[in-house]
């Protein structure tokens, strides 16, 4: 489960390919942002990304807009530094990244086992070189855009996503989007926070509609 560069732009896209491409790249672009400090070469790319969406209006144009508009104004080495501040350090971090920690208050539970249980049911499991647990966010962003854009039509397809989204994702990404969007050190992240909240429920609103 590694990230691609994702390309980046403004969301939604007009036809059902295009959205369900940007779809994956909106995921891609969520894991790569959330699982390290942003390489330059992201950041100089999201500075540049288009901000106005085909339909005036749409749900994520403000929240895309405010991303974009808030990477533009920090320097690459202000925003690491927030990174570093937020989810780094020794020790309790300010911000938890991991599905554990908000589904049962500590890291490496029971909701971990789940997930592990079901990648393994995708035919998916963690790199043997990543540090981090398979419930941090960036993982999880990963295991969906796979879902969405991957070539194994037996788990790629918009049921595996809608109950992967409904166990792992859904039940606690709003929490942390609330942790960010309360700390007062965050400027970047409480963007990306904003803009990851209206994403996830815009992605809850299509999986209803499946009903």
């Amino acid at each position: 489960m590694s990230s691609t560069t994702a390309h980046l732009t403004a969301p939604p896209t007009t036809t059902a390919l295009d959205e369900e491409t940007a779809r994956a790249e909106l995921y891609g672009l969520l894991a790569q942002l959330y699982y390290a400090p942003p390489a330059p070469g992201l950041l100089a790319a999201l500075r540049v990304a288009v901000t106005e969406a085909p339909a005036s209006g749409a749900f994520l144009q403000e929240p895309w807009q405010q991303l974009v508009a808030m990477a533009r104004e920090m320097a690459d080495g202000a925003v690491a530094d927030e990174y570093d501040a937020l989810f780094g350090g020794v020790g309790k971090p300010e911000v938890y990244l991991y599905g554990s920690h908000y589904l049962s208050g500590f890291l490496n539970e029971k909701p971990l086992v789940r997930l592990r249980a079901d990648l393994q049911g995708l035919g998916l499991a963690a790199s043997e070189d990543m540090p981090d647990t398979e419930d941090h966010i960036a993982c999880l962003c990963e295991v969906m855009r796979y879902l969405i854009a991957g070539d194994d039509g037996g788990v790629c397809h918009l049921q595996s996503q809608r109950t992967f989204f409904a166990g792992h994702l859904q039940p606690w990404v709003q929490q942390l989007c609330d942790a960010l969007q309360a700390q007062p050190r965050a400027r970047f992240y409480a963007a990306l926070a904003r803009f990851t909240r209206a994403f996830m429920e815009v992605e809850a609103q299509g999986f209803d509609m499946l009903e």
